[in-house]
Formats: C-alpha cells, structure tokens, sequence
C-alpha cells in the first residue's frame, strides 16, 4: 500500500510540474501563433500538436535521441556531470512533452474566437500589445485556457509509453502510478493493478466533470473585460 502511495504521489506531483510548465509555455507560443501569418505555420503547428498523434513510445524514442548519452542535449548535460535519464525529471520532461499540444490547441482555439473589434478598440485607446493580452485577450480566453489545463493535467497524469522509455520504472523514483499499473498486472498482481486503475478512474471522472463545467460554462465578454 505505501508502495502505491509512493507511486500515486509520484504521478501527482510529475502532472502537476509539468501542467505549470505547459501552462504558460503553451499559452505563450498559442498566443503567437494565433497572430502568426507565415508561410511556415503550417508546419510549425504541425511540429507542437506531433506529440498528440503519434504513440506515446515513438515520443519516448526521440526524446532519447535528444536527451540521452549520445544526444546533443544528453552531451551539454554530461559536460556538468548530470544525465537525466532514469530520474525523475525525465518523468516530468515526458508529461509535459505529451501534454502540451493539449494545452496549446485549446488555447489557441481560445484566443482565436476572441472578437478582433476588442482588440482594435483596445489598440485605438492605446493599449500597449502585452497590455491587450493581459487585461483582454486572457480573461476572455480564460474559459478555454482553464479547459486545457485540466485535459494538460489528465494527459500528464496517465502518460506511460514516454515515461517508461525515458525514466524506466524504478520504485519510489520513477515509477508512476500508469507504470505501476503495467508492471502489477504484468507480475500477475491483479489486486494491486485494480487498485491503482480505480484510483486513476477516479481522479480521471473528476477531470472529466471540470472540464464538462468550464466547456458549458457562460461567458460574458462585456462584463468581464474593462478597457
């Protein structure tokens, strides 16, 4: 049982550091690239959702290519004698590699549909651009952005092809509550496995109902924003 706890605070706290981390990385780069024109957007788009399509292990594998001995980001690492594989940042490194195009599709989505007469208003009043993103654009967007961190937070928390590959499973270390979920029922452990799934089905119904409020929840832009 205190296994599982280890295991259950493990995934809690890897989904938590990389849901902050995605939360303001993918707002910053949604921001952008609801403004972004160029001829390569498609193809920028296409790079930061990849992680969303493609399985969890091939993530996994190419975050070792760079992160590993012999990848660049590995080598730099190695010049301060560090490596991050089998540690628990790797752990949170592949939550938040998986959960932000969660966080940065539904953002962007958010900013998107916000009326351009506010902003032009915003701008005919002189409002700086950063101003106009903070007393504007994020309080109207906010019912979305809160939507995407809840999903960033689910994916974080269930994330296992990556984490395996790039943290491996190493008791009271590495090893969260998905893996351990693997590793019991692989061991014939059903009971143990059962536990941990209930558990995971519970925080994910919770999750699920969050994300139901803020979907269907209200939103008036007049009462909200103050030029």
């Amino acid at each position: 049982m205190q296994t599982d706890m280890t295991a259950l605070w493990i995934s809690l706290k890897t989904a938590s550091i990389a849901t902050i981390i995605t939360f303001f990385v993918g707002i910053l780069v949604a921001r952008w690239m609801a403004n972004y024109q160029g001829k390569a957007k498609g193809l920028i788009d296409g790079v930061l959702i990849l992680p969303m399509v493609l399985p969890p292990t091939v993530v996994g594998f190419l975050l070792l290519l760079l992160v590993g001995r012999n990848g660049p980001i590995g080598k730099f690492l190695a010049m301060f004698d560090y490596s991050i594989i089998f540690t628990w940042p790797a752990t949170v490194l592949a939550a938040t590699v998986v959960a932000f195009p969660l966080m940065y599709k539904t953002s962007r989505a958010a900013f998107e549909q916000i009326e351009n007469t506010y902003l032009e208003a915003a701008r005919t009043l002189g409002y700086t651009e950063w101003s106009i993103f903070w007393k504007i654009m994020l309080p109207m967007a906010w019912p979305g952005i809160a939507a995407g961190t809840i999903l960033a937070f689910a994916r974080a928390l269930g994330e296992f092809g990556a984490t395996l590959m790039l943290a491996g499973s190493i008791p009271g270390r590495t090893q969260t509550v998905p893996v351990a979920i693997f590793f019991a029922a692989e061991g014939g452990d059903m009971g143990r496995a059962l536990l941990l799934v209930l558990i995971i089905i519970a925080i994910s119904l919770f999750v699920v109902v969050l994300t139901h409020y803020f979907s269907r929840k209200e939103y008036s832009a007049t009462g909200r924003v103050r030029m």
